[in-house]
């Protein structure tokens, strides 16, 4: 499929107004986040067939916010907020890797295999690519099936020290499987889609260079959530918040963090971290040169 030809055009256009229409029914996007979405869906489908494995994310993200809801907003004030999504938070998670597509488009055209000896500057752009997925799926299924652990998290920064569940920073061995897990399953869908366009595939490769892309960007994630995110335990409602949250209780005690980044922020600054690691360092690594 042409980048950018009518065909590719004619389907991302349905593909994303498919999906902004149905993020605004289900009430999961504002309507700018609808908007931001429809913009992010169709440059991605314009760029070849790998634009699905974003919108795989989106779907798999989507999905393990909802299961067992009850329990998280229970245990965290942002899921009981149900707080509905805006551009930015779209475009945290996807800005970077749209950019890598169209610069991919725009220089080398159709997609093509992950050969550093042959495609070099086309395949450190796709390696970023599959990092950016591995990192943002690594980490929406670490939070959103991680605070399901029934042992207490420890802070990454100090692995010494028990924290409550929702902590930003706080890890568990149950969410560290699920960021190799969606890393691996951002590899599984980079590797299918490649199938479908004719192009050569290293499943193992790809499959193992996601589960380190995931963890990679998941321990990076950790990392700035502890140190440049702050947090906060409310002991009395036995909730944990972020300082974003506008309504904190005054009873509310910092539990780790300095308040410098929101939480999109911090997500857009693992995935930038990643995704360059990923291209230029951990690609060539996984696929040779």
């Amino acid at each position: 499929m042409r980048p950018f030809g009518p065909a590719a055009a004619l389907l991302g256009a349905l593909v994303a107004t498919l999906i902004a229409a149905r993020a605004v029914k289900r009430k999961s996007l504002t309507t700018a986040g609808a908007a931001a979405a429809w913009i992010v869906g169709f440059l991605s489908i314009c760029t070849g067939l790998r634009g699905f494995v974003l919108l795989m994310f989106y779907q798999l993200g989507t999905i393990a916010t909802k299961y067992r809801k009850e329990v998280k907003e229970s245990r965290d004030a942002s899921a009981a907020k149900g707080a509905v999504r805006g551009p930015g938070q779209v475009f945290a998670c996807s800005a970077i890797a749209v950019a890598c597509s169209v610069v991919h488009a725009l220089l080398y055209g159709e997609e093509k295999s992950i050969d550093f000896v042959e495609n070099q500057g086309a395949s450190s752009l796709a390696c970023a690519v599959i990092a950016h997925h591995a990192t943002c799926l690594a980490d929406t299924l670490a939070s959103e099936l991680g605070i399901l652990a029934r042992q207490e998290p420890v802070l990454i920064t100090q692995p010494w020290r028990r924290v409550p569940p929702g902590t930003n920073g706080g890890v568990t061995w149950w969410g560290t499987l699920w960021s190799g897990i969606g890393g691996i399953l951002m590899g599984l869908g980079t590797a299918l889609m490649d199938a479908a366009s004719g192009i050569e595939i290293r499943p193992a490769a790809v499959l193992c260079y996601g589960l380190a892309c995931g963890l990679v960007g998941s321990f990076i994630d950790s990392v700035l959530g502890a140190t440049v995110q702050v947090s906060y335990y409310d002991n009395d409602k036995k909730l944990a918040y972020c300082g974003e949250d506008t309504m904190l209780p005054p009873s509310a005690l910092r539990i780790c963090g300095a308040n410098v980044l929101s939480n999109a922020q911090v997500n857009l600054v693992s995935v930038l971290v990643t995704s360059v690691l990923g291209g230029l360092v951990m690609g060539p690594i996984f696929f040779g040169m």
